[in-house]
């Protein structure tokens, strides 16, 4: 009886090692070299380089920079219409069907200033988002 428990059967050979595989090591070629400074703006940005810090950083400026601004015109919008109630008496004797037109202005009328505001926002913050993306995938 061999190995395997069968009579009359030779043992079965050890498994042979793996054949070394061949190694084929050539120079590089010339014309796929890296010229020395042809690094992309998106390799820069990827690699948090000095380079793409600063790309990011002025980003982040300008989507601050905007939300200040918006933010800005917001509350000026929100002071016209605090000022329209408060100084002018004339306004706050009005009625539109019998609800005071101050509280018609403050309670309904600041929901379409916020909706402009978040509008312009939006299209500002793309437009901004976009020539960051033009600017990094530029070659």
């Amino acid at each position: 009886m061999n190995d395997d428990g069968v009579p009359g059967r030779p043992p079965a050979p050890p498994p042979a090692p793996p054949a070394p595989g061949r190694v084929r090591v050539t120079a590089p070629r010339s014309k796929d070299r890296l010229v020395i400074g042809s690094t992309t703006v998106s390799q820069e940005v990827a690699e948090q380089s000095a380079v793409g810090e600063v790309m990011v950083r002025s980003l982040i400026r300008s989507q601050l920079r905007l939300a200040l601004v918006v933010t800005a015109g917001f509350v000026a919008a929100l002071l016209i219409c605090w000022m329209a109630v408060r100084w002018v008496p004339a306004f706050a004797e009005w009625r539109i069907l019998g609800i005071p037109a101050p509280w018609l202005m403050l309670g309904a009328g600041v929901y379409p200033i916020i909706g402009a505001s978040a509008w312009l926002y939006v299209r500002a913050a793309t437009r901004n988002e976009d020539r960051y993306r033009d600017l990094v995938d530029c070659k």
